[in-house]
């Protein structure tokens, strides 16, 4: 690309990025699609989509929400899925990455069979 083109990505490629890169930790369910609290699901007409992006000066800041399973160490999970976000953004868009924040927000319970 020469060096009077601008590439602009729009954050919802983040966010995507940010989710596929989410998912790969073993043990991550998903991200977390629901409102968190009542002042964010108002302050936001679009349906919330468990992530968020602020960039400031250039540079990224993320929040992700996501969902775990049971039994897991959470603190490792997060920390996996954190350096895993950074890694995925910066390398797919060039974009410094400053700060990632994972939020759990849910987890998942595994069901129990019913005997007959």
């Amino acid at each position: 690309m020469s060096k009077d083109t601008q590439l602009s990505i729009n954050t919802e490629v983040i966010s995507k990025i940010t989710e596929i890169a989410a998912k790969e930790i073993e043990g991550v369910t998903g991200l977390c699609k629901k409102a968190i609290d009542f002042k964010t699901a108002v302050k936001n007409a679009k349906p919330f989509k468990g992530v968020k992006i602020e960039s400031i000066n250039g540079a990224l800041k993320i929040n992700v929400y996501i969902c775990v399973k049971q039994g897991l160490k959470i603190e490792d999970t997060a920390e996996k899925v954190q350096a895993n976000v950074k890694e995925k953004v910066q390398n797919m868009t060039g974009a410094a990455v400053t700060k990632v924040d994972v939020i759990v927000a849910d987890i998942e319970f595994e069901k129990e069979e019913k005997e007959d």
